[in-house]
């Protein structure tokens, strides 16, 4: 188990009990009421810590290297049923996005992601969760497939943005984000968004789309990230907490602005303490979200979704 920084406390309380308990097995002596204290005490840290959290702090869990990805969430809420499409007709796969067709319950899905990897070979492999204009091409296949054969799409956000390198640019970045976020305002079946860890960026609108949109408690989405908002204000990373919080990008700041639908409530420590809970509030949103979309006419859904998007912002005329 990996530790952030402000959660030292809750590391010295775990190693605190574990050594109770191996003190009382080696020897054979009764610390349940010296263990029971310790477990109220770290409870108690806990709730203390994860409810004050700064959109720093937010920022750091969103990253947590045992957070769950996008393939976690699919595998655990499809099971056996989700089936993997691959490549865009044109250039080559993105593995930094992937998608395909599963099932919750009998209702099919079509499953669209950024993708992380969990160590130095397979983050290359995925390139980091940064996605090329491929992989943008690859996400609007699968949804013009998606709206064809009348299948509703989840789109499960988690990008350090969209990747930046001179061949992404050759080939159209800009141009496929555009397209896609064009095409989703219009596509005729429901769409429903969930941001499970970082939405930075157009990598992450390029699939952000949608009827309903839920941010998890300790996810951000923003136009850049904390770092480089820092670096371009102040010429330095070090105003990286400054800029977290000035860039309102916080779910809570998000539902108060009223550009996301709603916030999934994640266990205590987050998402990677508790997967299981995490896996399943997240299938009952999907769940709870295509109930209220299903009855809607293709033209109401798009009328509803070009108005929703349009209201957002304030201005003057």
């Amino acid at each position: 188990m990996e530790y952030l920084d402000f959660e030292i406390p809750i590391k010295e309380l775990e190693e605190q009990l574990e050594k109770c308990y191996q003190i009382g097995i080696d020897n054979d002596v009764d610390v349940k009421a010296t263990c029971n204290k310790i477990e109220k005490k770290l409870e108690k840290t806990k709730k203390d810590i994860y409810k004050n959290l700064s959109a720093w702090q937010r920022v750091q869990l969103s990253r947590h290297p045992n957070r769950p990805y996008t393939l976690d969430y699919i595998n655990a809420i499809c099971g056996n049923t989700f089936m993997e499409l691959h490549g865009d007709r044109n250039v080559k796969d993105d593995k930094a996005m992937i998608g395909g067709l599963g099932k919750i319950g009998d209702q099919s899905y079509m499953f669209i992601g950024q993708q992380k990897g969990y160590n130095t070979k397979t983050r290359q492999y995925r390139n980091f969760g940064m996605a090329n204009p491929e992989g943008y091409r690859k996400a609007l296949r699968l949804m013009k497939m998606a709206e064809k054969f009348g299948i509703p799409v989840v789109t499960l956000l988690d990008t350090p943005g969209a990747y930046p390198g001179l061949e992404a640019e050759e080939r159209g970045q800009g141009e496929a984000i555009a397209r896609n976020i064009l095409e989703m305002t219009r596509l005729k079946t429901p769409i429903i968004t969930i941001v499970i860890g970082e939405g930075a960026s157009g990598g992450a609108l390029g699939i952000g789309v949608g009827d309903r949109v839920y941010m998890m408690e300790n996810t951000w989405y923003t136009v850049i990230s904390p770092e480089s908002c820092s670096s371009i204000l102040w010429r330095s990373w070090e105003f990286k907490e400054t800029a977290a919080d000035a860039l309102k990008l916080t779910s809570k700041d998000m539902k108060k602005l009223k550009l996301i639908d709603g916030i999934i409530k994640e266990p205590i420590g987050g998402a990677h303490a508790n997967r299981e809970d995490a896996f399943k509030v997240v299938e009952e949103t999907i769940i709870n979200a295509y109930n209220e979309l299903k009855d809607l006419t293709p033209k109401e859904l798009v009328t509803k979704r070009m108005d929703k998007y349009a209201e957002m912002g304030v201005y003057k005329e």
